[in-house]
Formats: structure tokens, sequence, C-alpha cells
């Protein structure tokens, strides 16, 4: 490693394309670079909530997820990352999700996303997660794709909704449940 300062810019995106893991270029638009830059988008929106949350156990986790996002971005663009790991923090994020429920209760209902800010932001990862989820699962039809990672993905939006949860609880905030549909499952 060198001292001298690397620039951002390297100018060989420049005309739309970008570069894989050993070197293999394509286009930005490519549906396996569409997935990963979803995978950035929620990890950016992870880091956020990591920032804001206080809860320093849960922000601890929410780096772990953004070490793992990054790794399977990695997996995905074809580096040869290690990606045993995501099946043991898929059993920890089980653990988590049990946890906050017993907080926050059993749902009963269909909840609108919302309620305090820093709730509505998670909402907002949580979302992001299951759009990376279906972009991931178009790909395995198309590219080999660990079910590891889908695994991982699915879990990830269940805790997060769970974060989301626990975080009005603890502010008092009530659930806004969705009345839409009546108990027997016809519309309103």
């Amino acid at each position: 490693m060198t001292n001298e300062n690397m620039p951002i810019y390297t100018k060989t995106g420049d005309t739309g394309m970008t570069s894989l893991f050993g070197g293999k270029r394509v286009l930005k638009c490519e549906e396996l670079v569409d997935v990963y830059g979803s995978l950035d988008e929620l990890n950016s929106w992870v880091g956020l909530i990591a920032s804001q949350i206080k809860t320093k156990d849960i922000q601890r986790f929410l780096f772990s997820i953004q070490e793992d996002l990054f790794t399977i971005g990695s997996n995905l663009a074809g580096a040869k990352t290690e990606i045993k790991q995501l099946s043991g923090r898929v059993a920890e994020m089980e653990k988590r999700i049990d946890t906050m429920e017993n907080k926050a209760g059993k749902l009963r209902n269909f909840i609108l996303p919302g309620g305090s800010q820093l709730a509505s932001f998670v909402h907002i990862a949580r979302s992001i997660c299951r759009r990376v989820e279906r972009q991931t699962v178009a790909l395995k039809q198309k590219e080999d794709v660990d079910s590891k990672i889908l695994i991982y993905l699915n879990r990830l939006s269940d805790f997060l909704f769970m974060v989301a949860r626990l975080i009005n609880h603890e502010e008092h905030i009530e659930e806004v449940v969705w009345s839409g549909i009546d108990r027997v499952g016809k519309k309103k």
C-alpha cells in the first residue's frame, strides 16, 4: 500500500460500462449491476438507521449486516467471497425477531408503515430489502446465485420490520392498523 492519494474518479465508467471482479466489463444497466446497486442503496439506509438508533446492541448488529451486504454484493459480482456466515446471521436474526416480537407484541393485523421518523426509515430499508430480494430472484433465473443469499435477504426484511415495530413500541407510538380488509378477508 502506498501513501499516495487515489482519486475517487477513474473515468472508466464514463461510457456506461463498469468492471466486475476479474475485469469483465458490462453495461451499468445489466441486471447484476442493478442488484448490487440496490444492495448499496439498502446498505446506505442501514447505515443511516445505525447512526440514529439508540440501542447499542442493535446498532452493532446493523454494522454486521452492512458487512454482510458488502459480502453479498462482492459475491454476486464474481469475487470468491465466503458466504457461509450468512446462515449463522439468519439464525441470529430469527432469535432477535422472536425477542423483539415478545417486547412489541404479536402482530394481529396488517399495519401501515410509519410511526416515528426512525421507524419510518427502517420501513424504507425493509421495502428496499424486498426489492433487492425480488431482483436477486430474477437474477437467479439466469445466473448461479447461492440460496443462502435469498434466505438472508428474506429474513433481513423480517428483521427490519420488527426493528421498526420495536422502535415505535419503545417510543409509545401506536401502530396504525390497515382497515382495507376485515378479518374474514373481504374488502371493506
